[in-house]
């Protein structure tokens, strides 16, 4: 079985347990139309106004980010992903809330057949993203192909370097996985997904991999962007070393003993000029 069957197969089994957790708390969308998911609420004040915006959000998961995009005011959003079951909830949200966002099925790196090419202002990928791709050339492509002359990248992801860490360390801060992106995925073996749930997961194993600071700059620019902002933070929107993090505002994680150690995300900003 192939990376994207194994991905495909774990990410539609998550899906009714995300889609039913307070964590991504469907129904706070549904009752609050100011509601915005926590991920754009931290870069709000960076993504600026997105009035008469058109927006692809990539990888876009059951659509929380997505709609979150459309509150800010974008004239129209469209949100991609591979999962089937994660499209049909995204769909019913967008659905419920009456917002001017449409959800396709389709891989990433189909997006330009599936989306059409030019037709962007904005391209945003939202955390957790980029690791499920073992290619960051090819998804540089593909955001270029669908930005607009003038359109920019938005981009909040997780720091290489967290990626690179032993999640099971309880007190220290160990290096155990790549920096830079392998050709071989890392494969690991989970039964539980990142929000609470009692379920335990059928489809256990995962592959993934990582792209250095330096690798996903490098192709950005390669495919005709102009970096215009990169700002690391000291903190991450879960508990990723789950021992060693304490919750802050805003739903956001640091490390309880000295922070300033750790970049743990980073939001980066591109324009095609």
């Amino acid at each position: 079985m192939d990376s994207f069957e194994v991905n495909l197969r774990n990410w539609n089994e998550r899906v009714p347990l995300h889609a039913a957790s307070q964590e991504y708390g469907l129904d706070r969308f549904r009752s609050d139309p100011g509601h915005l998911s926590d991920v754009v609420r931290f870069d709000r004040e960076r993504l600026g106004s997105l009035e008469g915006r058109r927006v692809a959000h990539l990888q876009c998961h059951i659509g929380t980010d997505t709609v979150s995009l459309a509150r800010l005011g974008a004239a129209h959003v469209t949100g991609l992903d591979f999962s089937p079951t994660a499209v049909e909830v995204a769909k019913q949200l967008a659905l419920d809330l009456h917002l001017p966002v449409e959800i396709v099925e389709a891989d990433l790196y189909s997006a330009p057949q599936a989306l059409g090419r030019g037709g962007f202002d904005l391209v945003y990928t939202g955390i957790g993203a980029l690791c499920w791709l073992p290619n960051i050339d090819r998804w540089a492509s593909v955001v270029s192909d669908l930005l607009a002359p003038g359109g920019r990248l938005f981009l909040r992801e997780g720091h290489p370097v967290l990626w690179s860490l032993d999640y099971e360390a309880h007190d220290t801060l160990v290096i155990s996985h790549p920096y830079f992106e392998t050709e071989e995925p890392i494969v690991d073996e989970e039964d539980t997904t990142y929000v609470e749930s009692e379920s335990r997961l059928q489809n256990t194993v995962t592959h993934s991999w990582n792209h250095g600071l330096a690798e996903v700059i490098t192709a950005v620019m390669k495919h005709g962007l102009t970096l215009t902002g990169l700002t690391e933070h000291m903190s991450v929107p879960w508990a990723a070393l789950p021992e060693q993090m304490v919750p802050i505002s805003g739903g956001e994680w640091v490390l309880k003993n000295r922070p300033a150690r750790l970049p743990l995300t980073y939001t980066l900003q591109a324009s095609k000029f």
